[in-house]
This record gives C-alpha cells, structure tokens and sequence, in this order.
C-alpha cells in the first residue's frame, strides 16, 4: 500500500489539520472532528448541517461555507459520527430558527442522527433521509436505498433557500422533493483501499467491473467484464431512466469520480452519459463533472440526475462559496 500519510490511525485528525491551514475561512473543532463556517450566518435564520464518515471527500466538510451547510460531523473513515458529535454541532449552528439534518441513507448515520436530535436540548430540528441509489434496496450498511450523488446536488440548493430566509418547514418541504426527484448509479474499476487495513476492501478481477457498487464497496448488481465507455455509461443511465419519469424537465446531471479516475475519463463518460440522456428525451441543463463524492482511492464512477423546475435551477445557480463548489462570488 502507497499512502500519503503518516499513521494510518491518524489520517482523519491530520487531514481536518491541513483543512483548517487551507481554508481559513472555516473553523475547525479538532477535539470533535466537526467543520464550521468561521463567520455563522445571522440569528434568526435556518442552520444546515450533514455528516457522515470520512473517506468521501469533499463530501461533506468540503461543502461547508455559503450557500451550502453551515457545518459538517466528520466520523472516522466508513464510520458514522457519534450522537454526541451530531448533538454539538447542532446546538452550536442553531442561531434560534432551528436546524434541517440532511442525512445519507446508511443505518448508522441514521440512528446517531436520530440520537442526536433527543440530545440537542429541545431545538427544532427537522431530518430529510436521502435515498437515491437505484442499484440495490438493501445493502451492507442500509435498509432500503444507500444515499449518494443526490446528497451533494441537495446540500447546494437547499442551502441556496437557506441563505434567502426560508424557514424549516419550507426547508424540510424542499429538500424532501429534491430527495424524491434525483436517482443515481455508480460503477467501479477497481477497490478502495483502506489506510487501516492497507489492503483492497473487495476483489475486483483486472478484467472485471462492478455495476451499481456502493461508496463503501457494498456490493452491486452484478460483475461483468470490462466494456467501453459507451457499455458502461448505458449500463448506469438505463437502471436510472427506469427507475424514475424524468419527462421533458431540465435536469441537473452529476458524472461523479470516486477518487482514483482521471478528468479526461470522466468527460468521456460525461460525454456517452449525456448523449443516452438527450436521446430519452432528458434535458441536461446543468453539469457537474469530477469528484464530490468519493470512496479513498477507488477507481470508477456515478451518475446523478435530478429532475429540477425553474425554482430548483435558480437555486442551484444561487452563488456558493466552500471549497469544493464555487461560483457566484
């Protein structure tokens, strides 16, 4: 194993080291792995917060800033936050309007997610569950369907409607039909490797890929042999149309990396991706290509479309200033 690390017990702390020497323009609480904006938006107005474990990055400590969440809960890598991680870092975003947990479908961050809001004093608190992968019902991690791309599309438009003043009800009410109107697929080439264990988390055949893989490495759908491009992105697009009636809309449309893949592999699935989705009659108005939302050094990747109105689009095109999404400012 080639890692560029120190110890691999200390991976997380020395990475949320370098993110605070990076970004001065978030604050870091170190003793409990939780990322903060440095200036808090004003009293008053709705907090968003998300986590989840490490080993995703950007997700989710690269979206803190604005536009997007108002803090992020780093667990260790593959592993959820703590409650009582969750429950800090609730009670310190909460400017008085309350607080919109976005949480990924996984049954850990789930249930801490849950604890948390019992442990957070009493201040509101409104959780949307995002279930967006259209490859397996249940998995190694989840009951019902994993939580993937739609995760980052949503933290950018419902933090858009944040900064404009909306309350949680609303907030809650928008992220739940984001949520409901975005499916994603993803695929990988090869295993993560964990710094812990220095070794691949599955095995995965040189001429082999897996089809509908999870972030963790959960398994997929199915191992088939290595195709082209064009093979691929119709094996993840197709489950995707299947799945969900994207009509005539617009549609936001993520080719998402999950660490290992060069830009230029991704712009050429990019360009097979869209190509099958103008032919269903799909849209693409906007585009999102590279990593967002990775599993450690795995090869390969996914696809996110979101069925997106007019609101849902000047949301997404609101400024955003964190570092991973910037535009606008």
């Amino acid at each position: 194993m080639k890692k560029l690390i120190n110890g691999a017990e200390d991976v997380l702390a020395e990475s949320l080291v370098g993110l605070a020497a990076a970004h001065p323009e978030l604050r870091v609480d170190h003793a409990n792995r939780i990322v903060y904006r440095a200036e808090p938006k004003p009293h008053g107005t709705v907090a968003i917060l998300s986590g989840g474990g490490s080993g995703h990055e950007p997700l989710h400590a690269g979206y803190v800033g604005f536009g997007m969440l108002d803090a992020a809960v780093c667990g260790e890598i593959f592993t959820s936050p703590t409650p009582d991680q969750i429950a800090l870092a609730t009670k310190t975003v909460d400017t008085g309007a309350g607080v919109l947990h976005l949480v990924k479908n996984y049954t850990g961050d789930v249930m801490n997610f849950d604890m948390a809001t019992e442990l957070a004093g009493g201040i509101a608190v409104a959780t949307v569950i995002i279930a967006d992968d259209v490859a397996v019902e249940d998995s190694t991690y989840t009951a019902g369907r994993r939580g993937t791309g739609v995760t980052v599309l949503l933290e950018k438009i419902v933090g858009a409607a944040a900064e404009q003043g909306r309350d949680l009800a609303e907030l809650a009410a928008l992220a739940r039909r984001v949520a409901g109107s975005g499916r994603s697929m993803g695929m990988a080439l090869t295993s993560a490797t964990l710094p812990a264990s220095g070794k691949p988390n599955f095995d995965l055949g040189d001429a082999e890929i897996e089809v509908g893989v999870g972030i963790h490495g959960e398994p997929g759908r199915r191992r088939v042999p290595l195709g082209s491009a064009r093979e691929i992105a119709a094996m993840l697009v197709e489950p995707i149309l299947a799945d969900y009636t994207f009509g005539g809309e617009p549609a936001v449309v993520m080719l998402n990396g999950m660490g290992a893949t060069p830009l230029i592999e991704l712009y050429v699935m990019f360009g097979e991706v869209s190509a099958l989705l103008e032919k269903a009659g799909v849209r693409v108005a906007r585009s999102l290509v590279g990593n967002y939302i990775t599993s450690l050094d795995m090869a390969g990747c996914s696809v996110t479309v979101l069925r997106a109105d007019d609101e849902l689009l000047g949301l997404w095109d609101a400024p955003v200033s964190t570092p991973a999404l910037r535009w606008g400012v």
